[in-house]
């Protein structure tokens, strides 16, 4: 399964790869280590999303690396730069508050705004839960879409998942305290909770998410155990803005980051966390169940990388 899953991560990364290999990694192939080839890495890195913090970061490592004089020189510095790249995804990355699943009902709280992919993951991740042998409920929290209950309640017929749910405009706090209410007493191992994400009332959105999280908090000590943001990653440095007003609004835990299949900038992925300080937990790379898949740097450098 694991080659299978790198397979799907490469093959998501295609678009991405092109602009690594063939832009980043070309610059090696220049025998001559100097200024002008440090100024075009330094330009290509921020044209593939890597953000000017992360950017600054990885020039200093790379502006202190010695040629080691080796007959391939093209090899030895795109591995330091790989090396550069997964040191400081893993240094950025936050620790999970518990251990996975170590909670029941395990409560997972999304955000996001629309279009991102928030219930697909949802739905996604509700499959590889019941893949695995547990018990998974969803609450449509964001009961001011329609479209959103209707997708999750698909995803919940194909996952093998049951719905609660209440009818259009309802407040979204009263469907989370059903939802909180029947993990307990079915004996739910994960309950995963949809929220609205609309940003153009930012106070109005701060204060929903308040009593949502003060909500499950009462009903369930501990909960939310996650909360996840999903970003797309075909938004690039509009999608780290976006998570700088959630992650105003309410504690994040980690990231999801969907898309990664439909963008030449995976880059995206190391500014976020340098930004932020949240660690990117999976990454969306298809449209299968299985392309939702749970981010690890150093797998991640490597698919960007391997031809």
């Amino acid at each position: 399964m694991a080659g299978s899953f790198f397979q799907r991560l490469k093959d998501g990364l295609t678009k991405s790869r092109e602009t690594w290999v063939e832009k980043i990694g070309s610059i090696f192939q220049n025998r001559e280590w100097d200024e002008q080839s440090l100024e075009e890495m330094e330009e290509n890195l921020l044209t593939a999303d890597v953000g000017v913090k992360a950017t600054q970061k990885l020039m200093e490592t790379l502006r202190g690396l010695t040629p080691s004089g080796s007959e391939d020189l093209a090899r030895d510095m795109l591995s330091q730069l790989q090396q550069a790249m997964v040191k400081l995804l893993q240094d950025s990355a936050a620790a999970p508050r518990l251990e996975a699943l170590s909670v029941r009902p395990w409560v997972v709280l999304f955000l996001g705004v629309n279009g991102v992919g928030k219930t697909t993951t949802i739905g996604k991740l509700a499959a590889q839960y019941k893949a695995d042998g547990k018990k998974v409920l969803l609450v449509a929290g964001d009961t001011f879409r329609a479209a959103a209950v209707e997708q999750l309640e698909a995803w919940g017929r194909r996952a093998g998942a049951e719905l609660i749910k209440h009818r259009a405009g309802s407040d979204p706090s009263a469907v989370v305290y059903d939802g909180v209410q029947a993990a307990k007493s079915r004996g739910i191992d994960v309950l995963l909770i949809d929220t609205a994400g609309r940003l153009h009332t930012k106070v109005h959105l701060v204060e929903e998410l308040k009593k949502i999280r003060r909500v499950i908090a009462r009903e369930q000590p501990g909960a939310p155990h996650e909360t996840l943001l999903v970003l797309d990653a075909t938004t690039g440095q509009n999608g780290l803005q976006q998570a700088k007003i959630f992650k105003e609004a309410t504690e994040i835990d980690g990231i999801v980051l969907t898309k990664l299949d439909g963008t030449a900038k995976g880059g995206v992925i190391i500014s976020i966390q340098e930004e932020l300080g949240v660690s990117v937990r999976y990454i969306g790379v298809g449209e299968d169940v299985e392309d939702l898949q749970p981010f690890e740097a150093e797998r991640f450098v490597e698919a960007l990388f391997e031809r």
